[in-house]
């Protein structure tokens, strides 16, 4: 299958090629993914140790089981992403985005 990733700023194509799926795109391409639009992506399970995501739209990506250890998060887009059993262990992520993990990951914070 023909599969393209688009840098969601530029929209300069950042990983063209023929892959079963997305997940294998995006986990053959981790290293540069900078600002990939990755909306609603199907990455259960994803090997994504050590990618660079930084400013990449995860909006609402299935990130469900995926490994996310030392991953570059800052300034990516967390919003309604299913990160639920994610592995972010050493993941690196911006203080202004803390609210947003927690909250996808399904933590409520109270005052």
């Amino acid at each position: 299958m023909e599969i393209q990733i688009k840098n969601r700023y530029t929209n300069n194509i950042i990983v063209e090629g023929d892959y079963k799926n997305i997940k294998e795109a995006v986990e053959k391409n981790k290293a540069d993914l900078r600002g990939a639009d990755l909306r609603e992506a199907d990455l259960r399970g994803a090997d994504l140790r050590e990618a660079d995501l930084w400013g990449a739209n995860l909006w609402g990506a299935n990130l469900w089981e995926a490994d996310l250890r030392e991953a570059n998060l800052r300034e990516a887009n967390l919003r309604e992403a299913n990160l639920r059993g994610t592995d972010f262990q050493g993941a690196r992520i911006k203080i202004t985005q803390k609210e947003e993990l927690l909250k996808s990951i399904g933590i409520i914070i109270e005052d």
